[in-house]
Formats: structure tokens, sequence, C-alpha cells
């Protein structure tokens, strides 16, 4: 058989009104969000906080530092510090956060860090 004559393939689609999870677990999504819509319901919400971009770089040269003692000092890499301030790559939002504490607690952190 040629691709042209080639039959069809059967549909996947069920008969008796029978249904699939999915199909029912979007049925019933639907309708929570039509009940939302008209003010009916309350969905629940989750807050996400998003943690602020940091200057590297900034933050490093308010301590005097160079980048190997910045890395040396924090447990960072010194190729991901010079990506980081170069703007070839963005700190993850961890390191971000680790980047604000050491910016306004970096005798804390470095404490932390020569108990550890």
């Amino acid at each position: 058989m040629t691709p042209k004559n080639k039959p069809l393939r059967k549909s996947s689609v069920r008969s008796n009104n029978k249904s699939t999870r999915l199909g029912r677990v979007l049925v019933e999504s639907a309708k929570q969000i039509a009940a939302h819509m008209n003010g009916e319901i309350e969905l629940p919400t989750k807050v996400v906080r998003v943690v602020p971009d940091v200057d590297v770089r900034a933050i490093r040269e308010a301590q005097g530092l160079t980048r190997e003692q910045f890395a040396e000092s924090y447990g960072l890499q010194v190729r991901a510090v010079q990506e980081w301030e170069q703007g070839r790559r963005k700190p993850e939002p961890a390191v971000r956060a680790y980047m604000l504490v050491i910016k306004n607690q970096p005798a804390a952190v470095r404490r932390a860090l020569t108990a550890a």
C-alpha cells in the first residue's frame, strides 16, 4: 500500500460515554475555573517569593576582596564569580539569597563557614 492509500488509524476516542481519568480531571478543573470566575468559590493560592537580582561585583568590591579572595572566603568557585560579574551567567535564586546574606552579614557568614 502506498502512503496515500494507507488506512487511517482507529481513533483513540472512547465510545459508550466512557472517559479517561485525564478527561475527568480536565472537566472538573474547567468547572472549578468557571465557578471561581463567577465568584462562587475561592481557589487556593501560592505565594512565590522571588529573590531579587544581585550585583556580585559590588558586593565583592565593598569588602575590598579580589575574586579569588571572595570565592575562597565564601566557598564559591572563582570561575562562577567571574561569570556572574561579567553577566555571562546569572546566579541561581539560592546563590542570590546567599549573596544578600554576604552583603548584609559578611562576618556572620565567615563565622558560620569556619565553624563548619
